[in-house]
């Protein structure tokens, strides 16, 4: 055979193949669309830690410039739209770390919860997904020695209790400071913003549960071996960040310090709407940026994108966020 006759040979076979795929019959409906997403946890080392952050779900802030009401409207949207994300809206993550000393299981915060009810979806059907997280994660609400607060807003310590008011996490203590502990079960501090009085009902129910299991938080103290409290007011009047260190690898849990990873931190003196103090906040949050840039410390932020990982590098006159690889198993 002649290469001329292979070569019409070939071509005619690849004619008849692409007139046979067009004569297959149909394969019948599509699969469904799901609309769920997996269980969403994410572990990891750190020194002789393990550490794994489960997710509460997202949290939608809505248009972004209630939530920011200080930032001019065209520099915030040129900024999210500059990072590829939508200008008319803002969403927010919750990410919960659950950390193994081999002594304690710590739990860093407890997200929305169930325990208000309809105001517990006041951000939408989307959070509240802690427990069910954790236990697709093998961790069980009844292992959790200690719970950590960062500070007591809704969606920090609204997950502490069901709607009955029974303890969610029956064998812990609460850490939270003592500062937002007053200020937050204060029916005289039912004044200001709208949500106010759902914030404070909210605390006093979730934190009233454990008030016979209640540890104070102080600046520059342990509230477990290896876990530093940092003072960080502003957000609320006794926010803390915390330092978790093991061996020589230290990693800084951030709470509320900054809740958008480009607006807050592109401009870490802008207002947020649900800071106690919004100057002094943003003071805070300032100079707390400038000292983890400085440091490199890996940054666990509570509503940064999942599952939270990063570190803070400076850039211009405010800072970049740059997410660990998720394939990373250990931190150092």
């Amino acid at each position: 055979m002649t290469l001329l006759n292979r070569r019409a040979l070939l071509g005619g076979a690849i004619a008849m193949g692409g007139a046979l795929s067009l004569r297959v019959p149909d394969a019948g409906a599509a699969a469904p669309f799901r609309n769920s997403l997996p269980p969403a946890w994410h572990r990891f080392r750190l020194g002789e830690y393990e550490a794994t952050i489960v997710s509460d779900g997202r949290l939608p802030l809505g248009q972004p410039e209630p939530a920011f009401p200080a930032s001019p409207p065209a520099e915030l949207r040129g900024l999210l739209e500059a990072a590829f994300l939508p200008p008319d809206t803002a969403t927010l993550e919750q990410n919960i770390l659950v950390l193994n000393t081999g002594r304690q299981l710590i739990l860093f915060d407890t997200g929305m919860g169930e325990s208000m009810g309809a105001d517990s979806k006041m951000f939408g059907p989307t959070t509240g997904q802690l427990l069910a997280n954790m236990r697709a994660a093998g961790i069980e609400p009844e292992q959790i020695d200690l719970v950590v607060l960062t500070h007591a807003h809704n969606d920090h310590c609204w997950g502490l209790t069901t709607a009955a008011g029974q303890r969610v996490f029956p064998n812990a203590q609460v850490a939270v400071s003592e500062a937002d502990l007053k200020y937050w079960t204060d029916d005289g501090n039912k004044r200001g913003p709208a949500f106010m009085n759902v914030f404070i009902e909210g605390a006093k129910k979730n934190l009233s549960a454990y008030r016979d299991r209640l540890v104070m938080v102080r600046d520059g103290q342990e509230v477990a071996p290896g876990v530093v409290a940092i003072a960080t007011p502003g957000h609320t009047v006794g926010h803390h960040c915390y330092a978790i260190t093991s061996g020589n690898q230290v990693m800084v849990n951030t709470g509320d310090l900054a809740h958008h990873h480009i607006l807050l931190l592109k401009r870490p003196a802008w207002e947020f709407s649900y800071d106690t103090d919004s100057k002094l906040s943003a003071q805070i949050r300032s100079r707390m940026l400038d000292r983890l840039a400085t440091d490199r410390h890996p940054v666990l932020s509570y509503h940064f994108p999942w599952p939270g990982l990063g570190h803070v590098a400076r850039a211009g006159k405010g800072y970049d966020w740059v997410p660990v690889p998720m394939n990373m198993s250990s931190l150092g």
